[in-house]
This record gives structure tokens, sequence and C-alpha cells, in this order.
């Protein structure tokens, strides 16, 4: 009889969340521990393990888990391990062995990936993509990432860093600068912070009315865009025109090298709906190759946001082997 649970992790910066998942994608029981809260990544694996087998325990048996998936910054599928992550504070080595460390800590084996291939898994396994075999995940959050789909895999490379779509250069002259280190990337335009930073430059750059004049630039984020949109503020709008714009364009290009049957968009930024829908749909059709004009779809992700970094994270751990 196979293992009928699986537990899924996302390590962020400051909290990973840990589940317990079911064949359905229910996440049965849940919870979160601190990241940050140490510079030594054994010690962080020991809490982490001493927190799943805790959660589990309480209704469950850790003998009816088959493995464990967890979706990391800076995580590399091929080895295992999660390398020189500056954002986790026990991550910042070049290169910590993560999967079998843990393995060895909790007796379970561990399968880690990137958090934007975690979103692309998780999709495809529960979500809107249930039944695709090739589609981009976009996810729009903090940053810009993206899970890429084809024939039902996720494509790694060579080096475990395929997918890196925030990081194409859309503005090649005078362009932002991003914490990637390079400039005129994707994500700094059309992530929650690049949206904030497009208020605050068309702030500066118009005279157009607006309820953001009423908020200290600094201080302006991509929810008061949105909520000012809302409310009709036509600079708000045009703050997601031009989002939108620019990462249709982006999309229009992804498009030729993988041929999606759809794009899915995730994260913070899809809850502007429509103000951000609409112009990137027209963007990715006035730009794309006319043999895939009007016929790449473009979805918003289906998952509950609360769930939906450890179903993807989850999503890994189907493909452990269970002794039966």
């Amino acid at each position: 009889m196979e293992k009928p649970y699986v537990v899924g992790i996302d390590i962020g910066g400051q909290t990973a969340k840990i589940g317990l998942v079911d064949a359905r994608g229910n996440v049965l029981v849940q919870t979160a521990i601190k990241s940050n809260d140490t510079d030594d990544y054994k010690k962080f694996i020991k809490n982490l393990s001493d927190a799943v087998t805790a959660l589990v325990s309480k209704s469950y048996s850790m003998k009816d888990v088959r493995g464990i998936g967890i979706g990391a910054p800076n995580a590399n599928y091929y080895k295992g391990t999660i390398e020189g992550a500056v954002n986790l504070t026990w991550g910042g080595q070049q290169e910590i062995p993560f999967s079998e460390y843990m393995s060895k800590t909790i007796g379970l084996p561990v399968k880690l990936t990137n958090d934007a291939n975690a979103a692309a898994l998780g999709e495809m396994t529960y979500g809107v993509a249930r039944g695709m075999k090739d589609f981009i995940m976009i996810t729009l959050g903090t940053g810009v990432g993206s899970g890429i789909i084809v024939n039902g895999n996720l494509l790694y490379g060579h080096d475990s860093n395929a997918g890196e779509l925030g990081h194409v250069t859309m503005v090649r002259q005078n362009g932002r600068l991003c914490g990637c280190g390079k400039a005129g990337c994707l994500e700094a335009y059309c992530s929650a912070t690049g949206v904030a930073r497009t208020a605050r430059e068309m702030l500066e750059t118009t005279e157009k009315k607006s309820i953001l004049r009423n908020i200290p630039a600094e201080t302006i984020t991509s929810k008061d865009v949105f909520e000012a949109a809302v409310e009709g503020d036509a600079l708000a709008k045009d703050i997601f025109e031009f989002t939108g714009n620019m990462l249709g364009a982006a999309l229009a290009d992804f498009v030729v090298f993988s041929s999606p049957e759809a794009i899915v968009l995730f994260g913070g930024l899809t809850r502007s709906g429509d103000l951000l829908m609409k112009p990137v749909v027209e963007s990715l059709n006035r730009n794309v190759m006319p043999r895939w004009k009007n016929k790449i779809k473009v979805l918003f992700s289906q998952l509950k946001e609360s769930d939906a970094a450890i179903l993807g994270a989850s999503a890994l751990a189907w493909e452990l082997g269970s002794e039966g």
C-alpha cells in the first residue's frame, strides 16, 4: 500500500511554511517556523525537522509520509543544494547540502527545487494547469519568478538554473537597476516593487492629478496603486497599463521558445484582476508572431494563495518512491 501523504515546505526569508498534503491536494494540517533566527543551516534543518515531526504526529503518523518536497530560493534540483541564498540568514555559503542533511536528520527522502519551479509543479498537479503538458508559470510578487513546463516536465537546464525569465532585459538603455545586478530586467518593472517604482516615476514626470499624491512617495506600494485604480484614479490606471504592456511584450517573447498552451500568472499582483490582465493579453497578442496570435491562454492561478506555496513544494514529493 502506498503511503498516502507528503510534506510540502516553502522556505522564505522570514518563515518556513510546512504542510501535510494528501493526494487530492488538501493541506490537512500546517504550521510555520522562523527561518531567520539562526545563521547555522544545520540548526535550522534540525528545527525544521522537529517541526515537521511535531506537526504530523499530532493527528497522523510519520510512517504514512512518502517524503518531503521543498521550495526554496537558489535551490539546485539536481544537487539538492541551496547555493548563495543571501536572503536566508544561514544561506550565504556557496553550497549547502540541504536535501542530504535533512534526509539524514528526519529519516525521509527529500527533494528540493526553487520556489518558482515549485509553484509551477503545484499548478500542474493541483491547479488551473492540471492536465497541461506545456505551460509557463509566472510569479508576480516582490520579484518576478518563472517555472517552465515542457512535455510535462520542468525545464531545469544543465545546471538547474533555467527559467530566470524575470531577468530578461526589457529596457536596453538606461534601464532600472535590478536586484540581480543587471539593469532593465522585467522584474524591475513588473514585480510589485516595480509597480511602486513606476508610480513614483510617473508622479515625478506628470502633472496628472492623483490620490497617490496624498501618500509619501517613498512609501507607495502596489496595493496603494491598486486601491487608487479601483477608485477610478487615472494615473493609477496608467501605471497598470504600462506594467501590463511590458509584461505582455515579455510573454510574447517567451511564447516563441516553448510554444506553451497557456501562461499562468500567480502572486500578489494578480489580485488586481482585469486592471493587469486586460493590458497583458492585448500586449501579448499585439507583439506575438501571427501563428500564436489569440491562441495562447493567459490564466490566473486557481490555487488558494495561503496553500499554494506548500502545495507547490509537496508536488515534488509525489515523485519519491514509497515502500509497500
